[in-house]
């Protein structure tokens, strides 16, 4: 019996196909073993450099399956940075830095702000789970940075974050452009400080081995991450 042909659709779809999975960059979901070593903070870094690249680039890395990813969690983590980040629903670290399970320890809360809650949970990561990065991450239009800009009563508990927020608001006043973007800035620059500057220091409970505290900023047009001085 004589083969039917291809359809011409069919075959440019797998080589479309093909040639896009060879392309395509792989991450690996970790897999935490005893006595693993802690990733370097400037490699640590340079894996969320390279994570946003392909997030606004729309060319998002092949991952393990979900079912490959919870097997290798499922007894223990080893993330290799802490993100604390604005609880915004359109900046999810994960997505945003293109990351699988268990490689960010994620602390959310409205304006990326930090207290004794959240200082304890990056405490934790830093000192038992190995993370030797922590980064700020404040973006674009964020609510709860222009809430403190606005001034007034805000209800409820949201005075507790506007209150957080106004140092920032204060110090950045007067700068040109945008009042709401330079207090973005000022703001993840300042709770990254307070970070550094808290007690007991982090390179205490990371047993001596360097931590880096950096504060960036996302962008929600473009995607991209940039990072703040």
């Amino acid at each position: 019996m004589k083969k039917k042909p291809q359809s011409v659709s069919v075959a440019f779809a797998a080589a479309i196909f093909g040639l896009g999975m060879s392309s395509c960059t792989t991450v690996s979901v970790p897999k935490p073993q005893k006595g693993q070593a802690s990733m370097p903070p400037a490699q640590a870094l340079q894996s969320l450099k390279d994570g946003n690249a392909r997030f606004t680039k729309g060319n998002v890395a092949f991952k393990p399956s979900p079912s490959t990813q919870r097997a290798n969690l499922a007894e223990g983590q080893r993330p290799y940075a802490v993100i604390v980040g604005c609880a915004d629903s359109r900046t999810a670290p994960e997505i945003v830095f293109d990351q699988p399970l268990g490689a960010l320890f994620v602390v959310r809360t409205a304006g990326n702000i930090v207290d004794s809650i959240e200082m304890g949970s990056i405490e934790y990561a830093v000192e038992h789970l190995g993370a030797r990065l922590v980064v700020v991450l404040g973006h674009e239009h964020c609510g709860a940075v222009a809430a403190a800009v606005a001034g007034g009563h805000a209800p409820g508990h949201i005075g507790s974050v506007v209150e957080k927020i106004v140092p920032a608001v204060q110090a950045s006043k007067g700068q040109s452009g945008d009042a709401v973007d330079n207090a973005v800035v000022e703001n993840s620059k300042r709770v990254a400080a307070e970070i550094r500057n808290s007690h007991p220091g982090l390179k205490s409970m990371a047993h001596g081995e360097e931590v880096s505290v950096l504060s960036a900023r996302y962008d929600l047009d473009s995607g991209e991450v940039s990072w703040l001085k």
